[in-house]
This record gives C-alpha cells, sequence and structure tokens, in this order.
C-alpha cells in the first residue's frame, strides 16, 4: 500500500527518516545504455522521473497484483522512442492474461487509441531465459501464498519480491548468488509474504554475499529495524543504486 499508508498516523507513517517513505516495489538494471525494469507499479512514473530513466529496452512483470502492473500505461512516451519495433513485455502466461484485460485499450487488435503504448507481450514459463543485449535474465518461480510469481536472476543478483518461500526446484537458480533482495513484509507472520524472521531464514538458506529487503510494510522502521540485523542483511530504499555484474 506504501508508506506512508494512506489514513495512517502510527510512527513510520510519519516519521521524517526518508528511509520511511516507501514507494511500490520496483527495480532497474542499467548497464552501457541498456535499461530493464521489473514491473511498472502505480508509482513507476515517478519513479522513473527520479532514477532519470530516457528509455526502457525491456520490462519483466513478477505477477499482477495492483501495486505491480498500474504504472504500465506510463511506458507509452518511452515506448514511442523505442529502438526498431514495440517494447518486448515479458510475464508467465496468467500475469500476461490479466496484463491483457485490464489494459484491454493497449493490446486488443481492435483497439482505436492511436496513442497507446507500443509495446508486445511474451509469455515465459518454468526456468526461461530472457536474453537482452547480451545480458541474460532467468525467470526464478517463488510461491506467494498459493500462487506462482516470478522472480529473476541476473548476472550476480537476484530480485524476488512478493513471495512467501521458494521451491526446492529453484534453489539451484540461487547458487553464487553476490546480492541478493526479497520479500520482507513485516515483523508478523503472513499469508504471501516472507515476514523478518523468514526472510533473514531464506538469506541463511541461499547464502548470498549481501542481501536486501524490499516490499516492507508501514510495521518496519527502517532504522530501528536494520540494527537488529546482521551486517549482511540491509533494508532497501527508494532510489538505492547496487552495483552488480550483469
Amino acid at each position: 500500500m506504501g508508506v506512508p499508508t494512506l489514513g495512517c498516523t502510527c510512527a513510520v507513517c510519519t516519521s521524517t527518516d526518508p528511509r520511511n517513505r516507501r514507494l511500490r516495489p520496483s527495480i532497474a538494471i542499467v548497464w552501457q545504455d541498456r535499461c530493464v525494469v521489473v514491473d511498472t507499479g502505480p508509482d513507476f512514473r515517478e519513479q522513473a522521473l527520479r532514477a532519470g530513466i530516457r528509455q526502457v529496452d525491456a520490462v519483466l512483470y513478477t505477477h499482477a497484483h495492483a501495486d505491480h502492473i498500474l504504472g504500465l500505461d506510463d511506458l507509452r512516451p518511452l515506448s514511442f522512442s523505442h529502438r526498431p519495433g514495440n517494447m518486448p513485455l515479458y510475464a508467465d502466461a496468467e500475469t500476461g492474461a490479466i496484463l491483457e484485460r485490464v489494459f484491454d485499450y493497449t493490446f486488443s487488435p481492435e483497439s482505436p487509441y492511436p496513442t497507446r503504448a507500443r509495446v508486445k507481450l511474451h509469455t515465459i514459463a518454468g526456468h526461461e531465459t530472457v536474453a537482452v543485449d547480451g545480458a541474460r535474465f532467468q525467470r526464478v518461480p517463488l510461491q506467494h501464498g498459493p500462487t506462482e510469481v516470478s522472480g529473476f536472476r541476473f548476472g550476480n543478483a537476484a530480485y524476488l519480491t512478493d513471495m512467501k518461500t521458494i521451491p526446492e526446484s529453484s534453489l539451484p537458480l540461487l547458487e553464487g548468488l553476490d546480492v541478493m533482495i526479497l520479500d520482507g513484509l513485516r515483523p508478523q507472520a503472513h499469508p504471501s509474504h516472507a515476514n523478518l524472521e523468514e526472510a533473514l531464514a531464506w538469506v541463511e538458506v541461499v547464502k548470498p554475499r549481501r542481501a536486501w529487503l524490499t516490499h516492507m510494510s508501514h510495521e518496519v522502521d527502517h532504522e530501528a529495524t536494520e540494527a537488529t540485523f546482521p551486517s549482511r542483511v540491509r533494508l532497501s530504499y527508494d532510489g538505492l543504486r547496487i552495483p552488480i555484474e550483469i
């Protein structure tokens, strides 16, 4: 729901620590003059402006919940100046079907909307890999409660938002990570998200060199929570930049 959360006056929502202002989760992987975005939530436009993103070469979608897809229409101006061909979007079949339904005016062949986003949806499944100008993005199946969603491994890093568990079959895809970004919603248990204790346990299982938690609710105060963590596990914050090898 973002932090501050609408209608809430708790200590985190009224905090003056800028790290306690959290837009909906999304990341951009940038190398040379290329940029791949994972998820376009409702805050995508603001995030892209702040990060100085002027082009997007591809978008990977983790799943079709509102906080991860509702900024898709803001790809329009970036897609108009995209290199020859439509901007590729990659999603599993269920996510793709929901994108096509929610953004019918974008994807329908009968759409009369002349300035719709110039994008093309591609379906990915299992452990498939997407190649973008030499960089490889491998789908990592995760369980978001009862729903299978997509995490992604790229180079020495992985992005695993909105997950409760990592299936045994996905663990080999995460070997040798330097950077792991994973779900850590709140201290209390949740049916479809890893809480802080579970997130730390997954870090111990995967054993990356460094880990950052994301998708944190207003029950997580940045400074107080991070002070209780081992030094190799940090809380992410809006605008964070992490060097990786892709």
